[in-house]
Order: C-alpha cells, then sequence, then structure tokens
C-alpha cells in the first residue's frame, strides 16, 4: 500500500545541516534539566532512527514527560544538545520545530467539528485553502473518521477523539510525532485494540515518533525499541524483547514485566555458565551464561514467572528448585498466577496455563509443592 503524503516533509535527501544518518535521525547529547536545586533529567544521550517509534518508559516522577516537553520545545533544556534530522533545536522556539506533539487529554477544541479541529493548524500557518481541504481529508480518511468530519469532539467516544488528535498532529507532516501517554484517556479494552492500530498508522505513514508511558504492555506492543527511565537516567535501552528476556539491572528486572528475584553469590564461574549460592533457596542456582566478575561477587538473578514451573514431584536435578507451599492462586483467564512460600519466607510467583491446570494432579491451595526452572531461564543482574 502506498504511503500517504500527510505525515511526511520533502526531505530533498540530506538535511541542509549536511547530517544524514537515518540512524540518529534524533540525537540528544548528555541533556540535564533541572528545576532549581531538583534535577529532572541527569546526563540523557540517546539516539532514534528515522520512521522509528520509540518509547520512553518510566513510573511517574523518572524525567520522561520532561524530556519529551524538551523536544517539543516546551521545556528548555539546562545543558547538553538535542538534533532532529541533524538541526538543532535549542534556537528554535516551539512553533518553528519540525515537531508536533499530541497531548494525553487530546486537546480538542470542543466548538469545532473535527474537520475545523483537524484544519486548525494549517489555517494558522496560512496554508492555501484547496490544500488545507486535501491534506485534511487525507487525515481523516488514514485514521477512518471521513464520516464523522462534521461532529464535534463531545459526540465522538474517547478512541474516536484520540484518532482525531492523531490527525491534527500528522496533518502539518511533523518530522517528529511525540505521543505524550496517548493511551491514558481511554478505558483498559479500548486501550488494547487501540495500541495496534495506532502504531499501524504510525508505520504507514513513516513518521519518526517518540512515545512517553508508563504503561509497560503498551510501551512492548507499540515500540520498535524503548528506553527504561528511574530518576532522570536511562536504565536501559533495547528492543521489547531484548529489555524483557535480558535485564541489565534489578530495576529493569522488576520494572518491566514482573520477576522473580533471588540474591547471591557467585561460587563458580566458567565461560558456559555460573553457579551461585543463595541463602533464599535450599540448593544452589545454575545459569547457563558466565559473567564478567571475581568468585565471591554478590549477583541478583532474574527468573521470569512464565519460566517457573509448580509440581507435586520433586526435580531430578540437583539445581534450580525449591519447596514450598501454595498460599495463593489468581486465575487471569489464559493462565493462572502461582504464589508459592518458600521455608525461608520468600514467595515464587508462577504463571502456569489453563491447560496444564486441567490435569487432576493440578496443584490446588496448601498443597506442598516443589517450584523449579532451566539453567537457561535464569538471568544474572550486578545492579
Amino acid at each position: 500500500m502506498e504511503k500517504p503524503v500527510i505525515g511526511t516533509r520533502e526531505m530533498g535527501g540530506a538535511s541542509r545541516s549536511g547530517y544524514g544518518n537515518p540512524d540518529e535521525f534524533v540525537r540528544i547529547e548528555n541533556v540535564v534539566k533541572k528545576f532549581g536545586d531538583s534535577v529532572a533529567v541527569d546526563g540523557v544521550s540517546l539516539t532514534i532512527a528515522k520512521n522509528e517509534l520509540f518509547a520512553l518508559l518510566g513510573s511517574s516522577g523518572c524525567g520522561k514527560s520532561t524530556l519529551l516537553r524538551m523536544l517539543a520545545g516546551l521545556e528548555t533544556v539546562t545543558s547538553g544538545r538535542i538534533f532532529v534530522d541533524g538541526e538543532d533545536l535549542a534556537t528554535l522556539p516551539p512553533y518553528r520545530r519540525p515537531v508536533n506533539m499530541m497531548f494525553q487529554s487530546y486537546a480538542l477544541f470542543p466548538h469545532m467539528t473535527v474537520e475545523a479541529n483537524i484544519a486548525f493548524g494549517l489555517k494558522q500557518e496560512g496554508t492555501p485553502g484547496n490544500e488545507i481541504r486535501e491534506r485534511v481529508t487525507d487525515a481523516l480518511e488514514l485514521v477512518q473518521m471521513r464520516g464523522y468530519a462534521q461532529r464535534k469532539p463531545h459526540q465522538l467516544s474517547g478512541g474516536q477523539q484520540q484518532r482525531v488528535a492523531l490527525a491534527r498532529s500528522l496533518v502539518k507532516r511533523p518530522k517528529l510525532l511525540l505521543l505524550d501517554e496517548p493511551m491514558s484517556a481511554l478505558d483498559k479494552k479500548i486501550r488494547r485494540q487501540t495500541q495496534l492500530e495506532l502504531a499501524n498508522i504510525i508505520d504507514r505513514v513513516g513518521v519518526t515518533c517518540v512515545m512517553v508511558t508508563h504503561d509497560q504492555e503498551e510501551a512492548m506492543t507499540m515500540a520498535g525499541r524503548l528506553a527504561v527511565m528511574s530518576e532522570g537516567r536511562i536504565v536501559q535501552i533495547g528492543s521489547p524483547s531484548e529489555v524483557y528476556e535480558y535485564p541489565n539491572s534489578r530495576f529493569s528486572a522488576g520494572f518491566i514485566g514482573s520477576t522473580n528475584l533471588f540474591e547471591g553469590t557467585v561460587v563458580e564461574d566458567e565461560p558456559d555458565h555460573i553457579v551461585v549460592e543463595s541463602e533464599e533457596l535450599e540448593n544452589r542456582l545454575y545459569i547457563s551464561h558466565g559473567v564478567t566478575g571475581p568468585i565471591g561477587m554478590a549477583v541478583g538473578i532474574s527468573v521470569r514467572p512464565e519460566r517457573v514451573s509448580v509440581s507435586h514431584a520433586r526435580p531430578e536435578v540437583p539445581y534450580n528448585w525449591a519447596r514450598g507451599v501454595v498460599t495463593d492462586i489468581a486465575y487471569m483467564g489464559s493462565y493462572s498466577l502461582y504464589h508459592v512460600r518458600l521455608p525461608g519466607g520468600k514467595t515464587v510467583v508462577s504463571n502456569l496455563d489453563s491447560a496444564s491446570l486441567m490435569k487432576e494432579d493440578a496443584p490446588a491451595w496448601n498443597d506442598d509443592v516443589f517450584v523449579s526452572w532451566s539453567p537457561a531461564s535464569s538471568v544474572v543482574v550486578t545492579q
């Protein structure tokens, strides 16, 4: 399918600055933002490729929204530099930046029709009337809202209002689209339906996009890459699968999804495996990858709940298992969450799929059980 023209500017080859690396379409260099003595963004450096949908993910107060507002020009940079397509944004006011931002409240004008809302920015720029009509029609078609052009915002559902806000952002053909918590105003069911739809629209248009969210599922569903932020710094950058499967710190392991984290010390270190001794378990942990560090080094071992098995039978291997008691079972439809308390007091969480729970010997409340996992299911984190 041919891409609509509304979401792309004519680049004419390399940018006017001569900077033409598509893998560094957005370049953030050691950016710091202070509010008085408080540091909101602390030395962030980041590159984003052209046409990439990139997510900034973190809890409230981590600095992600402040970073987004600096890209938009709504906050000034205390120190550092920001480039978009090779152009230094430092001296450009918000209205002159090749950037458009879609706010979480959508900020639609309640007295205007859908069509007028989308056309507003173009009229402010003095775009000719024929071009406005053509671009607004293309935008409505893109977000599948052509039949709602004459409605007012209050006559639309939350999902429809979001589409209008997206169309208004794209119709001005920004080089960079900024999304601030784009799904926060939608209920959970509509949010899930809309995530892929919104990502597909952005992909079809071919615009570079930076999205801020605190919702892990939203970031992992929509983004090609994401950055996990904490206390103004970037903790980890990677694809959703890389960050989930190979967290680089205790924070990443606990923030992206859920995990079972065991603390221990390295007692054996070989190129293809390590052995860790933990006071939280009866036996040692065997992990099928090495680490760089001395014997006796303190480490954390992350094991995702879906990698943990629960059974009445004691495992035959000498590593990676523990006995415990089922203290809680939460039915989630396609799977159930099992909470198993170990003798030392630690609780291990396991996701068991519903098909396996149809067996007659499926673990039940207060059962004595064994939890276990494979060496490849464990990831060492040292931070």
